[in-house]
């Protein structure tokens, strides 16, 4: 699947690269076409001017006043032989009402757009009219068009994103949901018969202890049962003691360590952090991390829980004086089947998110790490 994302992202990059340089290129190829026929346009419009201004009285000039009149698109100003403005035509009325300087400032940027069409009215003394011209609205577009469309391909690409890593996460989710189920139903059936199993045993004289610690297997499974199931299903969330909730799995991941591990939990002189979270859930999570940190430390060092009670939130953190994270793989421990283990299937943290995150609407993520040091997991949950 992420091969098949990769894929997906790599081809619609490709698209869009190729999109917008054609658009660029083409647009371009239009803007330039354009700029010599206006000004072919501007040069017969000067021509006509001429023809109009060194007419005799019986001339015709019904033509060359056309094309004057015409010239309705194409922005000009007029100067003398000195830059002088003269006369202008086509520019905006309202700016020219409101800003004393728009005429400079037009001026300005016509002389940079283009060199100037230069009419000779006396050769001596030296009498000249200059006409300076703009871009038309027509070309204007075509100018910007190219970035419009990368606008556009650019938020196609990012609603595509978004849409496939939605869809994505939509078929995670229903795997998520569909595992979970059948682990619990198929775990169901072995612990019901267990259970009956365990009622014969309690019949029969000198199997108490044995009872003892059968029952406490039986219960672990059902635990086990009720935690898979629900992950298929939004739970439902109570308020409980974040600090005895923690202890409690803190004790017991305690038992079953090495003696050379030492835990120590902190919760800063407070006896009672409520905070909302399903329990069975919730235990989960702190499992997890603790035996994540039993892993790292290969059966010796030293585990702190720290438990701190902040206005608007709670912030449990899990630390280890095992071997720490790689870089490279940071952005990885979260991620399905990441696991630096010789066996396991790489969920307990991916599993982990997901409860903090999606059923929790709290956050999770590495807070330090150094390799050879340990690393630190902090839980956030809002009150």
């Amino acid at each position: 699947m992420i091969q098949h994302w990769v894929n997906w992202r790599t081809a619609l990059a490709l698209v869009a690269i190729v999109i917008v340089t054609g658009t660029i290129f083409y647009s371009n190829y239009l803007a330039k076409k354009i700029a010599e026929e206006e000004r072919q346009k501007v040069e017969t419009w000067v021509e006509a001017q001429r023809s109009i201004m060194s007419a005799g009285e019986n001339a015709n000039l019904n033509l060359a006043t056309r094309i004057v009149i015409e010239n309705d698109d194409i922005p000009i100003i007029e100067t003398n032989e000195r830059d002088s403005i003269t006369t202008y035509l086509n520019l905006d009325s309202n700016h020219l009402k409101t800003n004393k300087n728009y005429l400079k400032e037009k001026l300005q940027e016509f002389q940079q757009l283009h060199p100037p069409i230069v009419l000779v009215l006396n050769e001596k003394p030296y009498q000249a009219n200059r006409y300076y011209y703009g871009e038309s609205d027509l070309q204007k577009e075509v100018r910007y068009y190219p970035i419009i469309q990368l606008v556009i391909v650019g938020l196609f690409i990012i609603i595509t994103f978004i849409a496939i890593q939605s869809r994505n996460q939509n078929t995670q989710n229903q795997v998520w949901a569909g595992l979970a189920k059948e682990t619990a139903h198929q775990l169901g059936t072995p612990v019901t018969s267990l259970e009956g199993w365990l009622e014969v045993l309690r019949d029969v004289p000198g199997n108490e202890t044995i009872v003892v610690e059968i029952e406490k297997d039986v219960n672990r499974l059902k635990l086990i049962s009720d935690r898979f199931g629900k992950i298929g299903s939004i739970p439902k969330l109570e308020e409980r003691n974040l600090v005895e909730q923690v202890q409690q799995m803190v004790d017991y991941i305690k038992k079953r360590a090495s003696g050379k591990v030492h835990f120590h939990v902190d919760t800063k002189n407070e006896s009672n952090v409520p905070g909302m979270i399903s329990p069975p859930l919730f235990d989960w999570v702190i499992e997890n991390l603790l035996k994540n940190a039993l892993d790292a430390m290969d059966g010796k060092g030293e585990i702190h829980v720290t438990i701190a009670d902040e206005a608007s939130q709670v912030l449990i953190d899990v630390k280890d004086t095992g071997k720490g994270i790689s870089k490279k793989n940071i952005d990885n421990v979260f991620k399905p089947g990441f696991t630096t283990k010789k066996r396991g299937w790489g969920l307990g943290l991916t599993l982990t998110k997901r409860i903090v995150e999606q059923y929790h609407r709290g956050q999770i993520f590495v807070k330090h790490t150094e390799p050879g040091k340990g690393t630190t997991f902090r839980i956030v949950l809002k009150k």
